[in-house]
């Protein structure tokens, strides 16, 4: 272990010649047991009053790849058991494409702008009252058990529940992950199952696989970016059905509920992936539900819902009572009668925050669905359901009214309201963006600049571009983030971003990146730089810069470059990280000792911050202190990282 190494939770190492991209952690599919694909989801009681909730969600699993909303493929033998044993909803929707929000809005049954998460990495409103709250303050016990790092406790969904369990596993590297498998997730939620008392209970278990990338798109075999989505959530049914198995006695009482948090999109209307797009390819979701109060008829419910629909209806259904929401109770619904009428709203403010274009917002009523956007859309989604063929032009009244509802739900801006909510945990944009989100572009709140002026060339000052004129750059940038480039593909894609838009800061930082990995620091150097210029709210492009100065040897532009990173991110503990190791490597060991204390104090697993300040401390004669941080460093690192043989060598040379 070098004393000018570091151990930084971002997607760059500072100070380190050669990044270290982030490994994920995937659990390769399998083919799941019988016992497994044969699930007896039993019978339980059309009529009756559930006792217990379980509620799984599946990230980013679209609806028309679940066996029962008629996919070919053989994905979702489990999921497809438990749709036969209760009902499914044909036409579910997401109120946002991002895996925070959706979740937030299931949750507390608001939509977003009603719990305050406009984006990922964004809070829920504290004391925004939730599933969790509600029962846990009625004797419910309650764990969630949470698959990737989008729904950490720090964005707010962990309140009410006596077990939050969202701790990332390290890898031999002693690297922290960003995700787990979802056998991991379901093992701790079984677990907890088989433990708990015999009162009421309220389960959650989030799963993550269909997430991009899908599997090793590195792997030998050349299968698409399809085959090895549905691969994914064929290793996610199989643990539906695990989970499910392990209800055992108490299935008969038990609500389940299962839901896609949104979709993915593979080019439809120019969108890789998801995030910025409220086309339905990335809104519509499978909604699944069996249980007491749900009639065994395997039937589908055509009735357009919403997930955030999911919180009363469970409330319902367990005899709870109702909850402030935007949502409904659907119990008419499974009762085959009709609700009354109703519309529902969807958004995406990524375009906003990741690119400083315009925020997109949608009112779906009846037939009809308008995207409110710099040009408005409409569409009927009853004869094109695939929204293929805009036909506002036709129909300008109904387009007019139902932007105009559109603003009624939220404005355009949201600027005050974002900058209050806004993460402000220093290593959440990296951590995102290690998933393949954005998360940190020139109009991140915030960032003191607003968004006038930034991002594509040509842009008129304080006009935001319509996200559907920029579909190309964007499904560009969406190759980029879902992982699937690699190598010369990937320097070449984010080369032709730039050609098209100089001053995208998000291009700039990671093709930094990736001519780092190069060993090319002088040209990377000028793309971080470039992407401080665009004002990119996060530390990165610094943190980037400061490694590209430290390996051509200008340990003084190095330092410089980490103070006033500091000075935009006050509290980051990896900047303070690396400037103690700065600090270290040219003596000035008091200093040194201050800023890795500081470090420490923010993040305590910052595993070379503490071997660091067991070298100053041994530097500056102080064994005892010393020791002491290394004996605390033992205790923390896990039992096969790489890095303990040198801490107890250094250990043993402070006991002599």
């Amino acid at each position: 272990m070098k004393r000018v190494r570091v151990h930084i939770p971002t997607a760059l190492l500072v100070l380190i010649a050669v990044i270290i991209g982030v490994v994920v952690l995937r659990e390769r599919a399998i083919a799941p047991s019988p016992g497994h694909n044969q699930v007896a989801f039993g019978s339980p009681p059309s009529a009756g009053v559930a006792r217990n909730l379980v509620l799984v969600t599946i990230d980013t699993l679209r609806a028309d790849h679940v066996g029962v909303y008629g996919y070919a493929g053989t994905t979702t033998p489990a999921l497809d058991r438990l749709a036969h044993a209760g009902v499914r909803f044909d036409h579910a929707y997401a109120p946002a494409p991002l895996t925070l929000p959706s979740h937030a809005s299931m949750l507390t049954g608001r939509y977003p702008p009603g719990h305050g998460s406009r984006d990922n990495g964004m809070r829920v409103t504290p004391g925004v009252p939730t599933l969790a709250t509600i029962l846990h303050g009625q004797g419910f016990q309650t764990a969630a058990f949470i698959a990737a790092f989008p729904l950490d406790r720090r964005f707010g969904l962990s309140p009410g529940f006596d077990v939050y369990s969202d701790r990332m596993p390290r890898g031999p590297d002693g690297k922290l992950r960003d995700e787990r498998p979802g056998r991991a997730v379901v093992d701790e939620a079984l677990g907890w199952l088989a433990s708990r008392r015999g009162t009421p209970f309220f389960l959650w278990v989030h799963l993550f696989e269909p997430h991009a990338p899908y599997g090793d798109p590195a792997q030998p075999g050349g299968r698409t970016a399809i085959e090895r989505y549905d691969e994914e959530i064929r290793t996610t049914d199989a643990q539906v059905g695990r989970l499910v198995d392990g209800l055992a006695a108490v299935r008969a009482e038990t609500l389940v509920i299962v839901v896609g948090d949104h979709g993915e999109a593979f080019g439809e209307h120019g969108e890789i992936t998801h995030s910025l797009f409220i086309y339905d390819t990335t809104l519509r979701v499978p909604w699944l539900m069996a249980g007491p109060g749900v009639a065994s008829t395997g039937t589908g419910i055509a009735d357009p819902v919403c997930l955030i629909d999911v919180a009363p209806t469970a409330l319902a259904l367990l005899g709870k009572g109702k909850m402030d929401a935007d949502g409904v109770d659907l119990r008419p619904l499974l009762a085959g009668r009709q609700l009354p009428a109703r519309e529902l709203y969807a958004e995406s403010f990524s375009p906003l925050f990741d690119f400083g274009w315009s925020p997109l917002r949608s009112v779906r009523r009846g037939q009809w669905k308008a995207i409110a956007a710099p040009r408005p859309e409409l569409y009927d989604v009853a004869q094109d359901p695939g929204e293929e063929h805009d036909v506002g032009g036709q129909q300008e009244d109904i387009r007019r009214a139902l932007v105009e509802d559109a603003d009624r739900y939220s404005p355009v801006e949201i600027g005050s309201q974002a900058a209050a909510l806004a993460a402000a945990d220093p290593d959440t944009a990296a951590r995102l963006r290690a998933l393949g989100y954005l998360q940190g572009g020139s109009a991140r709140p915030g960032s003191g600049s607003g968004v006038r002026g930034q991002g594509s060339r040509g842009r008129a000052q304080g006009v935001r571009a319509d996200p559907k004129d920029r579909r190309d750059l964007a499904a560009r940038m969406g190759r980029v983030v879902s992982g699937e480039l690699r190598g010369e593909e990937l320097k070449a894609t984010l080369q032709s971003i730039l050609r098209d838009d100089p001053r995208n800061p998000q291009a700039h930082l990671r093709l930094g990146d990736v001519l780092v990995a190069d060993g090319a620091f002088a040209e990377a150097s000028r793309h971080f730089a470039a992407a401080i210029a665009a004002d990119l709210p996060s530390v990165d492009a610094h943190l980037g810069l400061a490694t590209c100065q430290a390996a051509m040897q200008d340990a003084r532009a190095a330092e410089r470059t980490l103070i006033q990173a500091f000075e935009r991110e006050p509290g980051n503990p990896v900047v303070a990280a690396n400037i103690g190791i700065i600090q270290l490597k040219n003596g000035r060991l008091d200093d040194a000792i201050r800023s890795l204390a500081r470090a420490l104090e923010t993040d305590p697993d910052l595993h070379e911050a503490r071997f660091n300040l067991a070298v100053a401390y041994a530097d500056a004669g102080r064994r005892q202190d010393a020791q002491r941080e290394a004996r605390e460093l033992l205790a923390r690192l896990p039992a096969n990282a790489p890095q303990r043989p040198e801490v107890e060598r250094l250990l043993t040379a402070l006991q002599r």
